[in-house]
């Protein structure tokens, strides 16, 4: 089997160099062609999107040189939510580029069990909006037949319907993975990443806000990845899921996932959240919440501070949020801050300031 070995804080070489952070919503014409595609639901219109400046107020305790901006948009709506957060960031160019999206398709519950039809919808129709020449959205389901689980969902009807091409991880051929180790890994062998991750031009990743009672204690951007990862790789009997979740180091070693691509954006759907048990069923509660950013450390970090003040596991309360173990090991791989100080939290209405406030605190004292 091939093998490719990446150095810490890089990816594959086709997509080795860290881009800058995605920051986007498209003007006029793509708020209404969002409502095109969105049948029955109200975009939100380019008149109410405008800002005077985004709200990284002073505030927040955030130095002018952070590394690492996250949107934070308060609000019980995913559409608007997720537009609002995408306008938060600057602009990149989609224009003739091919995305891939990995949404949290890991079972067929609904969110915050799986992405949310919104969110996925709301940012297909952005993609296309902005002049994607394709976008694929790839996945491998943890908890059942992953074709199974998108036709229980309907996904196949909603991606086929929004113009994108739907691609299950489970069905690609033996060429199409390749072996990935890190330094100093805890994978026993590395593990299969599938080559179309570093063929796309952009990869926009979708996570939803949750705890994981299998041994990861959340599932955020980071624990995502994991659905990128091939249970088995044709030819090979060998079960890299069971080793990753029989393992001692298993939030170690999703983390290691992590350094095998960086994504361009990755926008995290905390209307509804999961503060104990996870991933596919749990105590729910309306955090009313949408995040978005590219720094899968930073996001995780925030939405662990989030759970925090939901009230959620001991696992996920216990300690400094920078020593949560699939965190502390992002940050030695170098994928993304090395601690709190270094994120700011951008707002665009002071409701959402106020919340980003109190959950600043929590990051920080945490």
């Amino acid at each position: 089997m091939d093998l490719h070995t990446f150095p810490v804080g890089q990816r594959n070489s086709t997509r080795m160099s860290r881009r800058t952070l995605v920051r986007s919503l498209f003007a006029a014409s793509a708020a209404g062609s969002i409502a095109a595609v969105l049948s029955g639901c109200t975009a939100f219109t380019p008149e109410e999107l405008a800002l005077d400046e985004p709200l990284a107020s002073e505030n927040l305790g955030q130095s002018e040189s952070a590394n690492a901006q996250i949107a934070f948009v308060k609000t019980a709506d995913r559409i608007v939510g997720v537009q609002r957060a995408m306008a938060l960031l600057d602009p990149t160019d989609w224009n003739g580029k091919q995305v891939l999206v990995k949404p949290n398709f890991n079972s067929a519950d609904p969110a915050p069990g799986s992405t949310h039809p919104d969110v996925l919808q709301t940012v297909v129709a952005s993609l296309h909006d902005g002049g994607a020449a394709g976008v694929t959205v790839v996945d491998r389901s943890g908890m059942g037949n992953t074709q199974s689980v998108f036709e229980r969902l309907g996904v196949d009807e909603m991606v086929e319907a929004i113009g994108g091409q739907l691609r299950a991880l489970d069905d690609l051929a033996d060429e199409e993975w390749e072996m990935v180790d890190v330094p100093n890994s805890h994978w026993q062998q590395g593990f299969p990443f599938p080559r179309l991750v570093g063929n796309a031009d952009v990869v926009v990743q979708l996570c939803c806000l949750k705890t994981h009672r299998y041994g990861g204690h959340f599932t955020l951007s980071l624990k995502n990845s994991v659905g990128l990862v091939a249970k088995y790789r044709p030819g090979d009997n060998y079960n890299y899921m069971n080793e990753l979740h029989t393992s001692p180091h298993q939030r170690t070693m999703i983390a290691e996932i992590n350094a095998a691509y960086t994504p361009d954006l990755v926008i995290l759907d905390g209307v509804e959240a999961f503060v104990r048990g996870g991933p596919a069923r749990g105590d729910r509660v309306a955090a009313n919440v949408m995040l978005a950013g590219s720094d899968r450390v930073a996001l995780d970090a925030v939405g662990v501070a989030l759970l925090r003040h939901f009230g959620t596991t001991s696992e996920v309360s216990h300690g400094p949020i920078f020593e949560q173990e699939q965190i502390a090991r992002a940050v030695e791989l170098g994928l993304g801050v090395a601690g709190p100080d270094q994120i700011e939290l951008v707002t665009d209405d002071p409701e959402s300031q106020a919340f980003a406030t109190e959950i600043n605190a929590i990051l920080h004292d945490g």
